[in-house]
């Protein structure tokens, strides 16, 4: 391995560079060193100034989430209380929106002031609904108010059976009466 250096040596000789630099070129690297220095900094500088802006957002954020949740309700809902009363409140809800929903395909202007006044009724149980969530949480989930809103919810569910009832037999008396000109 010796012998092998010895010739590269022997190869290389005469090829070295042995100039010295121009007199000041040291200096001239340091204040280019220096200057690439100072470039290089800035960067990191707004890094981190970001850094400390996403931190400071995200603490933020959380904070608004937090107070955004503590935020006091207004009462306990049914499905609040157990599984079982969420599937229960779960079911009435569906059956309302299904009931709502043929009453406003059978809607014109021939039965608008019946809608409107069993959908009044509706909301003034709505209403009482809202009462009740609040008294469920007082009461700390007393069984007579959670059949209180059971009762609600097929109160309202009979309010739009019956709409839907009566709204049957007005179009079965205007067919009738239909059938009768013709």
């Amino acid at each position: 391995m010796k012998d092998n250096l010895e010739q590269k040596f022997k190869e290389l000789e005469g090829k070295f560079d042995v100039e010295e630099p121009m007199l000041g070129h040291f200096d001239r690297f340091k204040v280019r060193l220096a200057k690439d220095a100072i470039e290089n900094e800035k960067p990191k500088q707004s890094f981190h100034t970001w850094k400390w802006l996403s931190i400071a957002a995200s603490v933020i954020l959380l904070i608004g989430i937090w107070i955004g949740s503590s935020t006091v309700r207004p009462g306990l809902e049914l499905a609040e209380v157990s599984p079982e009363m969420q599937e229960t409140q779960n079911f009435f809800v569906s059956t309302i929106q299904t009931e709502l929903e043929q009453i406003k395909l059978k809607r014109n202007d021939d039965n608008k002031q019946v809608i409107d006044d069993a959908l009044n009724q509706l909301h003034k149980l709505e209403e009482n609904y809202k009462q009740l969530t609040v008294e469920l949480q007082k009461s700390n989930e007393d069984r007579r108010v959670i059949y209180a809103m059971i009762s609600n919810f097929q109160q309202r569910i009979e309010v739009l059976q019956n709409l839907l009832q009566q709204l049957n037999e007005l179009e079965q008396l205007k067919l009738n009466n239909d059938e009768k000109v013709i």
